[in-house]
């Protein structure tokens, strides 16, 4: 079955480069001398509040003609883009100057809206042969006025285009607007706006292939790349220091334990069994509620390789910047055609730990992630569809995601599970189980589970929280991210602390002859997941300026899910390092 999961997944890969690709192509258009270039205008929203956003036209805006809708892929409208055509028109080398674009006469309402707006610091997305292009719709005037009731609002009528090309293509283009025409907002009474525009050519030596470089280089800075490799460099040491630990701590504990058993066996059979081999005829008695951990393993191997899988597309730049919604695509293309990675891994183990209702496992397994997150998205795309956001999806759109799960996940998690009860593998346990459990000893409170927990999680969080500023600076804002071969790093060093730190808290656990390691395993390997949502509550009074109720719950709505989902994929790696761990030791000496 692992075979044949293989092909299934390169082929995601493929088709998934293949939507891209074709998505980046699109825009690879050649212009002729006065030939009209699209431009749509996106949307509109509070600066700080990046999830906040709504149709460009959901603002009094006039339009020179009727509007026009551009079909977007699944990826972009997960993303909240909503183009529409613009009352701008922007020929291929077509100077203008102060060009009337429309009129309109806005009434009091408008005016109060527009001045909302404003004070909002609400912002414009535009897209010119697939250029971003972004600009505030206004100001506010407070130099000298310490009362907020003296400010004045005005609105920008008058945008400058500069746009830059090679030959018969856009190389890049700019928007500014002009600060001394304007509209003022402050008081509510009808208004008279003309919005007007300017295009300048200019020629450009910079190659197509290279339009896109410039948004990518702000996060490739030489003071940026410092942060990010002494963010390496402080993970490096952590993983140093770990494994020293592990080499030189935990080798010699267990390098003595083996010659004290395996060569002297008389004296230890003389002796009182003491630390994690006295338990060794509990240490393999199957955990309760297997049926979860199972399932939990499953869903966590599952996200494990739809990141890696992301990580690749990624790193072969698939995901360069502004390929609009490409990212979301990804997902879930991905994770619809790794569901059978996470039945077959859920119902094969659950089979080893002599399981009995398979199906129900399966069940479980498909729900443990899914089902959390279709609750989160229900109830934020409701507040979504109250503040009448693009962050709502289309009734359409949802249909096809339900049908992706329907008709795919569904279908290759059942396959999965198939493949994985018939596998046939027995757990290899090299100690015999006994029939009734030991007594665990009376532990000190900081060998206690939630304890164990917190410093399970600390040393990986430690590891990455440099780097987790960019990530939500990026996703949360708007900072651009493209290393994504740092991140790489970060990701394996990641790894590696939470095996290195749960196996060292397994080995400590069984030597003070507590058996039940195989729940405080995964939950150790996964409590990184809940450092990280700790972040999110810094990051969000101390570094950012988001606010209000829907970008509050959009923020810590969805970071509960990713955090959810880091915490089921750790935890997984976390359980497969001790439980490779405790069969290696187990296996090294003879139990009788």
């Amino acid at each position: 079955m692992e075979k044949k999961l293989v092909p299934c997944l390169v082929v995601s890969i493929l088709i998934l480069c293949s939507v891209t690709l074709v998505r980046s192509d699109a825009s690879d258009n050649r212009y002729k001398v006065g030939e009209d270039v699209p431009l749509y205008v996106n949307k509109v929203g509070p600066f700080h509040n990046p999830s906040e956003t709504y149709r460009y036209f959901d603002l009094p805006f006039c339009s020179s003609g009727p509007t026009k809708d551009k079909k977007e892929a699944l990826g972009e409208l997960l993303n909240g883009d909503r183009l529409v055509t613009a009352p701008y028109k922007l020929d291929f080398l077509n100077d203008k100057d102060s060009e009337i674009a429309c009129k309109n006469k806005l009434t009091k309402e408008q005016v109060a809206q527009f001045r909302e707006a404003v004070s909002k610091d609400y912002y414009f997305q535009m897209y010119y042969d697939d250029l971003p292009i972004w600009g505030f719709i206004g100001k506010v005037e407070k130099e000298g006025k310490n009362d907020p009731s003296e400010y004045k609002y005005y609105l920008f009528k008058h945008l400058h285009f500069t746009i830059f090309y090679n030959k018969d293509r856009v190389i890049e283009i700019t928007a500014l607007s002009d600060q001394k025409n304007v509209v003022e907002l402050t008081e509510n009474k009808e208004v008279n706006v003309e919005f007007m525009y300017s295009v300048k050519w200019k020629e450009t030596e910079i190659p197509y292939e290279k339009r896109m470089e410039k948004y990518s280089q702000s996060s490739s800075l030489p003071h940026h790349l410092e942060i990010h490799w002494f963010s390496i460099i402080n993970s490096c040491v952590t993983v140093l220091l770990l494994t020293g630990f592990l080499a030189t701590i935990l080798m010699r504990v267990l390098k003595n334990d083996f010659v004290k058993y395996a060569h002297d066996e008389e004296s230890a059979e003389d002796q009182e069994e003491t630390g994690w081999k006295y338990i060794h005829g509990d240490v393999f008695r199957y955990p309760k509620y297997k049926s979860v951990l199972a399932a939990a393993v499953g869903s966590g191997t599952q996200l494990f390789t739809l990141t890696i899988f992301i990580f690749l597309l990624a790193l072969v730049g698939v995901f360069y910047p502004y390929n609009r919604g490409a990212l979301f695509t990804a997902l879930v293309v991905i994770y619809a055609l790794t569901a059978g990675i996470a039945g077959y891994t859920a119902a094969s183990f659950f089979c080893q730990l002599e399981g009995t209702n398979w199906v129900r496992n399966l069940l479980l397994t498909g729900g443990l992630f899914c089902g959390p997150l279709l609750l989160t998205f229900s109830f934020l795309n409701t507040v979504a569809i109250t503040y009448s956001a693009t962050a709502a999806l289309p009734f359409g759109t949802i249909v096809v995601i339900f049908l992706i799960w329907a008709l795919v996940t569904t279908p290759l998690l059942v396959l999965g599970g198939i493949a994985g009860k018939n596998s046939k593998a027995e757990f290899q346990a090299p100690c015999r189980t006994t029939k009734y459990p030991r007594e665990i000893p009376l532990l000190p409170w900081y060998r206690k589970t939630l304890p164990q927990m917190a410093m399970a999680g600390f040393l990986p969080f430690s590891a990455i929280y440099i780097e987790l500023y960019y990530i939500f600076a990026s996703v949360w804002g708007h900072r651009i991210y493209t290393i994504y071969s740092i991140l790489f790093i970060v990701f394996i060093i990641l790894l590696i602390v939470t095996a290195f730190i749960t196996v060292a808290l397994t080995y400590f656990q069984l030597a003070a002859e507590d058996h039940e390691w195989w729940w405080r395993s995964f939950l150790c390997g996964g409590s990184t997941g809940l450092f990280i949502y700790g972040y999110c509550l810094y990051y969000y009074f101390a570094r950012s300026d988001m606010s209000g109720f829907m970008q509050t719950s959009f923020f810590f709505g969805y970071m509960a899910c990713v955090c959810y989902g880091f915490f089921l994929m750790l935890g997984s790696i976390g359980f497969r390092a001790s439980l490779f761990f405790v069969r290696h030791i187990y296996h090294s000496i003879k139990c009788e």
